[in-house]
């Protein structure tokens, strides 16, 4: 008999961020830092796809505000915009109320199940986001963090002819470099929509987080993923979740929405998810101990913890013969 890959005994909570951990963007900081008006540079973003539409050109709405992000550090509004100085900006983010202590007292809630230590269950808190990688790195939150998944920036992009035996670092390159005068941000490197989330989902279901030789387009049979999506709770606030929404209702994980209590409309957004069939529960965005969302989440860690446990049990009895006894 060949044994699994994996022996799932994960928890898996993976969250999005902006109006779900944060109470905005994530991007205020940068406004702030650079004397920026959002409200401006969201309506620039919000008008671009339809701009660029009258020259034949399509333009994803979900990202295209890295792009712009770049012409601003290009036209000098951002000036010194670096990946650097993204982290920095990230410590500055603002979190929920209860975050990130929430993290730690899940953990606790899934070491009082009973023989959680004995079967070695383990809590793991994974991030999804279209937002900026480097941002979510530099903020509070980090520690608690496996991954991240979120779009990311080049500084020093490789130059036709660049020698790729090089250990020059991206974000010093353009420092050296006098094709690129300017000092920040310069090109993509990976952007993060509301669909490529679900990606994300799968390689952590897959393992193939963990282990690279593991692609997450191949076959796999459920008893080999690391994590099995029943074992898995997606933590978002809206509709632009809806696709990664759909994956974990679609194979049997937990969708869970959060609504901002100072906004009755981002109430009646997550009950429309609710009566939808989209997320299996909602609560408000208020992660305090006594707070209804907190006892929820760690009532559902729970009850994957005990699901788990009693799977393992029912293995042992089928798997391990009974004690040689006298006969009478």
């Amino acid at each position: 008999m060949v044994a699994p890959i994996h022996p799932q005994n994960v928890i898996a909570l993976v969250w999005d961020f902006d109006r779900t951990l944060i109470p905005g963007y994530m991007q205020d900081p940068i406004f702030k830092e650079f004397s920026i008006d959002s409200a401006q540079f969201w309506k620039e973003v919000n008008s671009l796809p339809q701009y660029y539409k009258r020259f034949g050109v399509n333009v994803s709405p979900d990202n295209a505000y890295l792009n712009h992000m770049i012409n601003y550090v290009t036209h000098g509004l951002m000036p010194r915009l670096t990946n650097a100085k993204l982290r920095e900006l990230g410590s500055r983010i603002v979190f929920y109320p209860g975050l990130p202590e929430l993290f730690p007292q899940l953990q606790k809630s899934l070491s009082q199940v009973v023989d959680a230590d004995r079967f070695e269950l383990r809590l793991e808190h994974y991030i999804v986001s279209a937002g900026l990688k480097a941002m979510i790195e530099g903020s509070a939150i980090r520690q608690y963090v496996e991954n991240i998944w979120a779009s990311e920036f080049i500084e020093g992009p490789a130059h036709p002819g660049f020698d790729p035996d090089s250990t020059l670092d991206l974000d010093e390159g353009r420092k050296s470099d006098p094709l690129f005068p300017v000092d920040g941000i310069s090109q993509i490197a990976i952007a993060y929509d509301n669909t490529s989330k679900t990606r994300a989902l799968f390689e952590i279901n897959k393992g193939s987080n963990k282990n690279k030789a593991i692609d997450v387009n191949a076959t796999m049979h459920t008893e080999d993923r690391r994590v099995p999506f029943e074992n898995m709770i997606y933590i978002a606030d809206g509709p632009s979740d809806v696709p990664a929404f759909s994956v974990m209702r679609a194979n049997n994980g937990t969708a869970f929405a959060v609504y901002d209590d100072n906004d009755p409309l981002s109430l009646e957004q997550a009950d429309y998810l609710r009566k939808d069939g989209r997320v299996d529960h909602f609560g408000p965005a208020d992660y305090r101990p006594e707070s209804s969302t907190a006892r929820w989440l760690g009532l559902r860690v729970r009850q994957i913890a005990e699901a788990i446990i009693e799977q393992r049990r029912e293995t042992l009895k089928k798997n391990v013969g009974a004690t040689p006894r006298h006969l009478q």
